[in-house]
């Protein structure tokens, strides 16, 4: 989990985003209690997301629909994690506010949850985020690339991630996002996906994320302040990768 939290908080050098890096240490400090257990034997979510919610996938593979449906309902599943008050742990609190949380769902997996107040707007963020993905890596150093692989409509994309090679190996992701913009909030989500035209990478250890979701909300009065919500649940395949280092060392 730790190079997911240097992802989320850390290496930000972005001016809207560079408010959230005060929280790189303590991030990666947290992540690295989570790392190590591993080895051993704030306020309501606002949700009217008023998008048709699909109860579940109804269109084939080949349907251009099935794609934007996979992105809808992986954003409705991070959502209905934001939204349960019950188990999130305060694991670190700015003065300022801005704080990092995390909960274990179902599954044993551990998400992580960030708030914080960024110096940008609503539209801003969308389009650093969003409409401009695939530049993410000029300010994100943890990221090495991120290509759109397909476009479904305005409020859809299938994207592959390559991180940085660290500590941990190097990992990619094929993941569907969605998004969602009202009035003064826009929504952003999604999850990892499986193309039979894009298997694992020789290479790289095929990471999965989501579902997640960001949720960006005009900070009333502040037209240039946006409350900045990011659940954070990704699976870097630790096992995995523990067992092709071992394989490795076999040979040698």
């Amino acid at each position: 989990m730790l190079p997911a939290v240097v992802k989320l908080c850390c290496g930000i050098s972005y001016p809207h985003l560079r408010s959230t890096a005060v929280l790189q240490c303590t991030a990666v400090a947290v992540i690295g209690q989570e790392f190590t257990s591993l080895q051993r034997p704030r306020a309501q979510i606002d949700s009217s997301f008023d998008e048709t919610k699909p109860k579940r996938v109804t269109a084939e593979p080949n349907d251009p629909l099935f794609h934007m449906q996979l992105g809808q309902q992986a954003m409705l599943k991070a959502l209905r994690i934001l939204e349960d008050k019950d188990g999130w742990e305060v694991r670190f609190k700015e003065s300022n506010g801005d704080v990092i949380c995390s909960k274990v769902i179902p599954g044993a997996r551990t998400v992580f949850r960030l708030e914080a107040v960024l110096e940008a707007s609503v539209d801003e963020l969308y389009d650093l985020l969003f409409a401009r993905v695939e530049e993410m890596h000029k300010w994100n150093p943890q990221i090495q690339h991120i290509k759109v692989l397909k476009h479904i409509g305005p409020k859809t994309i299938v994207t592959h991630e390559v991180s940085e090679r660290n500590l941990f190996g190097q990992r990619d992701f094929l993941s569907v996002r969605h998004s969602c913009k009202q009035k003064s909030r826009v929504y952003l989500g999604g999850g990892a996906i499986k193309l039979e035209k894009f298997p694992p990478q020789a290479g790289f250890v095929r990471a999965e994320d989501g579902p997640t979701c960001i949720i960006i909300e005009a900070v009333n009065g502040e037209s240039r302040k946006s409350h900045f919500t990011w659940l954070l649940n990704m699976d870097v395949k630790l096992t995995t990768l523990v067992t092709l280092i071992r394989i490795q060392r076999r040979e040698v």
